[in-house]
Order: structure tokens, then C-alpha cells, then sequence
């Protein structure tokens, strides 16, 4: 199955309030990535390739979203048992390739790593938005992460 590149384009997003704020620190941001394990019946015979670190059989979703809530990106079909950064490299080799525009980048958490196109978290720092209930940042990296945790928790809210 081939995709137009027609549905691919990126649209302008107008984001307002409380959602524009969460992605005002993050210029040339186009959204934010992430997998997420939705469970599947295979054969018995498949299900060790698809039990994932948590012991269900799954297969593991690639979803990247903008700060709007639309998806961009979706690659389904990957046994559970591949990690995020498997699937996210698959997205960028196949030929429906996940494309990020040069200079632009998603918000990624801290299971893939920072390079070109994406930006994780700081590690060994506060990270998780319920981790902030009843705290304020204490440095710089916290406040990042802070930050970055509040936008990307848009890919969030669409994975559950």
C-alpha cells in the first residue's frame, strides 16, 4: 500500500491557551512521538515474539502526533516484543518513511535517544508529570524537563 504524499503534508496548526503555552519553549517543534502496545490474539506458536517486556502479547504502534492532537505519523504491526528505538528506526529506513523536515524535530521520551529530528528529556532528572504534583523545579534541567513533559504529553493522551 502506497500513501500520497498529498496526505503526508504538514498542516498549519493554530493552537491557543493553555496548549499554545506548553509548546511556546519549543520552536520548530512539529509534534510529539512515541510507541504504544495495543494487545492482539497471534497463534501460539507466534506469541513469544509478540510478548512484550511486560509479559502481554502485543504488537508495538509508532504514533507521532502534532501539538495539535492530529496524527502525522502512524506505523503499525511491529511484534511486542521490539523496543521503541527498533520501530523508530524501521519508520525512518522503509520506503512510507517517517519524514522530518531539516531543522525540525519531535519531543521523544526517554527511551530513544537525542540526535537530529528528536529531543528526549534529560536523564536521572524529574521527569513525569505526576511526579511535579507538589513540587516546583529546582534547576534548569528540571525545569526542562518539566516543559518537555507538559507538551509531549499530547502523544500521551492519544496512546491510551
Amino acid at each position: 500500500m502506497k500513501v500520497s504524499k498529498d496526505y503526508l503534508n504538514f498542516q498549519p496548526c493554530t493552537l491557543e491557551g493553555a496548549e499554545a503555552n506548553k509548546w511556546r519553549w519549543f520552536e520548530r517543534c512539529i509534534g510529539a512521538l512515541d510507541g504504544t502496545h495495543i494487545p492482539v490474539t497471534v497463534s501460539p506458536d507466534e506469541r513469544p515474539r509478540y510478548r512484550n517486556r511486560k509479559g502481554d502479547v502485543s504488537t508495538n504502534v509508532l504514533a507521532a502526533c502534532g501539538p495539535d492532537l492530529r496524527f502525522i505519523y502512524v506505523l503499525p504491526g511491529w511484534e511486542g516484543s521490539a523496543g521503541d528505538s527498533r520501530v523508530l528506526r524501521d519508520a525512518l529506513r522503509r520506503q512510507n518513511k517517517l519524514e522530518i523536515p531539516t531543522g525540525k524535530y519531535f519531543l521523544v521520551d526517554a527511551g530513544y535517544t537525542n540526535g537530529p529530528g528528536f529531543l528526549a528529556p534529560y536523564r536521572g532528572t524529574r521527569y513525569h508529570l505526576n511526579e511535579w504534583i507538589g513540587n516546583t523545579p529546582q534547576s534548569y534541567k528540571e525545569l526542562f524537563n518539566l516543559r518537555h513533559a507538559s507538551a509531549r504529553n499530547a502523544i500521551e493522551r492519544l496512546n491510551k
